[in-house]
């Protein structure tokens, strides 16, 4: 983790008690998506309390790349240049396949008009190119590891 991610993480964590603190053991930074302007979009979108879930393919922890998501865990968020713009709190992790993702998750998810057909097309767009790049097939029974997270520091919280 970066410093200047360090240093907005502790500012938060000087404002609990200690037994809050205590509650959190497991720390990260990231962005969200791939690009600059998603990145972005994304972290106005978590910082106004919108974007409440995202999701990734369950191919990516099986395969080691990321640590399996657990509720607990403080996720800086960042823009695109490493910017911390909120952290929010994992409050819930499930796994579905693509074809059952619900309109409440995609609404969740807060990205374009919320509804389910713009996440559907959108997502799929954005796994057909992961798939590719990590030479799996994308199908619609792919595994995906859902997220949901609430802001504790920033803008909504």
């Amino acid at each position: 983790m970066e410093q200047k991610t360090k240093t907005f993480l502790n500012e938060y964590l000087a404002t609990l008690t200690e037994i809050e603190r205590q509650r959190y053991t497991s720390f990260s930074a990231d962005y969200f998506c791939n690009d600059e302007t998603n990145a972005n979009r994304c972290a106005d979108l978590i910082s106004k309390g919108i974007k409440t879930a995202s999701c990734s393919m369950k191919h990516w922890y099986e395969a080691g790349v990321e640590p399996m998501p657990k509720a607990g865990h403080l996720l800086v968020v960042t823009d695109w240049d490493g910017e911390p713009t909120s952290i929010v709190e994992i409050t819930a992790v499930s796994e579905c396949k693509y074809s059952d993702v619900t309109a409440e998750f995609a609404c969740s998810e807060g990205e374009g008009d919320r509804t389910l057909d713009w996440w559907r097309a959108a997502h799929w767009d954005f796994f057909s190119n992961e798939c590719v790049a990590a030479d799996i097939e994308v199908n619609e029974d792919m595994m995906l590891v859902l997220e949901h997270f609430q802001v504790v520091h920033g803008t909504a919280a």
